[in-house]
């Protein structure tokens, strides 16, 4: 059985607690590797190592920093089909699917190729009488990222690229369910140029998780992945003294206007609302049908769901893979039962789905409900799975208020052909990140990803100029030199 260790000084370690969790090939329900679970003796001697190479990568110059990280990119794009294949095995997902998310992590490394600028800070000639003064952005020392499994590639790109580029060390800790990726990506660093120790990989539970929290030479901490443990990683990090982004759950509404180019917006909904097998914070999990277009909205997208094609990944047909376990499979299958019993129209029914020759693969159909309301509990939690769920608005004002009133604030979208509609939306709905006539408002790597409300605690979101400044700390600098310095104490700010 091929173990999965940790990654530390440049080469994988084997680890010393001899404890090992199985890793699952989602599509046949099989057990394929076995990942570390780190003790005590293997997470010191991996901070260790990042404490030790923080010291001297802090003071490599922006610049080389850049050139590395740029022969880091190259590096992916050569390898980009391999760390999809390992995404695919182990996450389940299709094969596109998993390029596309690589793609858009290896937008957040291009993005940290500019370090030297965005470093620039900002000076001010003769604030005093031959008083000049500046700010720099100086690095933390050792970071740490904690990422889920829905995307093992992409949201661990969304976090170190950035931290090491500002010149700190950073250590990764991937889900335990999908971690080749993670190892594949310092390995192609450290071919890349990068020292030794600026990136490790520490696999482990939430133990290894603990450790990272509660560790004063870690000085920050970014996570992405449910709500309630985002809301204790953010609490109990920053009791600690850390700085945190903590990127929670989500319920993403999409407002389908009675002028809304319907075909477009059943496209953007089936794309946003099954892809990945509902499996990420973006998807859209409620599709909001104002007025009288909520008949055919249901039919049209029962229609295209009916058709949707889910088999493995290895299926070059396939448009949906299995959900990563078979005991998140059970609990999207309650969720279903529990909105069947609290009076939904179960319209579409993905449970007991049998995919020939992978019976024993963690399969659920596209599911779709209708005549949901807002106190169901289907339509209050995050799934985290392929069901979407219709509620129905009279209006616009209606369907704004169920947007803005729920507990999750990450991402919304509205498909209308009123341009003071789409104004007056983008503008007062009360969400992180917003689209017009697109399903999935996914910022590039040069804006900033996160939520409002209940979907990120913290005060900086991923990546963008937000990452640099979660990443950084500010120092203003004042100075004059001694030929004009006035003889005798001074006991006031200078005013001119």
């Amino acid at each position: 059985m091929k173990r999965l260790d940790n990654y530390i000084n440049g080469k994988i370690v084997v680890g010393k607690s001899n404890k090992y969790l199985p890793v699952d090939d989602p599509s046949k329900g099989e057990i394929i590797s076995e990942v570390l679970l780190s003790n005590l003796n293997d997470y010191n001697s991996l901070v260790d190592s990042s404490e030790k190479a923080f010291e001297s990568w802090s003071e490599i110059t922006p610049l080389k920093r850049a050139r590395i990280i740029s022969k880091f990119k190259e590096n992916i794009e050569k390898d980009l089909d391999n760390i999809a294949k390992l995404v695919s095995i182990e996450h389940g997902k299709t094969l596109d699917d998993a390029k596309g998310s690589v793609t858009r992590g290896l937008e957040v490394v291009e993005f940290a190729c500019g370090i030297p600028h965005l470093l620039k800070g900002e000076f001010s000639q003769n604030v005093g009488s031959q008083i000049d003064s500046w700010s720099v952005r100086q690095p933390l020392g050792i970071t740490a990222g904690i990422t889920p499994f829905n995307f093992p590639a992409m949201v661990p790109m969304w976090m170190f690229p950035i931290s090491i580029a500002c010149g700190n060390s950073f250590i990764l800790k991937p889900s335990e369910k999908d971690p080749s990726c993670s190892i594949r990506l310092a390995e192609l660093f450290s071919e890349a140029g990068l020292p030794d120790g600026v990136f490790n990989v520490l696999n482990g539970d939430k133990d290894a998780v603990n450790m990272l929290i509660n560790d004063p030479r870690i000085q920050s901490i970014s996570f992405v992945g449910s709500t309630p443990v985002a809301k204790y990683i953010y609490e109990k990090s920053a009791q600690n003294g850390k700085r945190v982004q903590a990127l929670g759950g989500a319920k993403n509404h999409l407002i389908v206007m009675p002028d809304a180019n319907l075909d477009q917006a059943v496209d953007g909904i089936m794309g946003a609302a099954y892809g990945s097998a509902g499996e990420r914070c973006m998807a859209v999990s409620v599709a909001v049908a104002v007025g009288e277009i909520a008949d055919q909205l249901v039919e049209n997208i029962h229609k295209k769901a009916e058709s949707l094609i889910v088999a493995p990944w290895t299926d070059s047909s396939s448009e949906m893979g299995p959900v990563i376990s078979k005991e998140h499979k059970i609990k999207i299958e309650e969720y279903i039962g529990s909105g069947v019993d609290e009076g939904a129209k179960l319209v579409l029914d993905g449970r007991n789905l049998k995919i020939q020759g992978y019976e024993n693969g963690y399969f659920v159909g596209p599911t779709l409900f209708d005549n949901v309301t807002k106190e169901m509990k289907i339509y209050k939690e995050e799934i985290f799975g392929p069901v979407l769920s219709v509620i129905r608005a009279k209006n616009y004002d209606e369907a704004l208020n169920l947007v803005n009133e729920h507990a999750f604030g990450n991402g919304t979208s509205i498909y209308t052909s009123d341009g003071e509609v789409s104004r007056h939306f983008t503008t007062n709905c009360k969400i992180g990140m917003v689209g017009v006539n697109v399903p999935i408002p996914v910022p590039m790597a040069f804006h900033s990803f996160g939520g409002w409300k209940q979907s990120l605690f913290g005060d900086h979101s991923m990546h963008g100029i937000e990452g640099i400044r979660f990443f950084t700390k500010l120092k203003t600098i004042t100075s004059r030199w001694p030929k004009s310095i006035q003889k005798g104490p001074e006991f006031k700010m200078p005013t001119n």
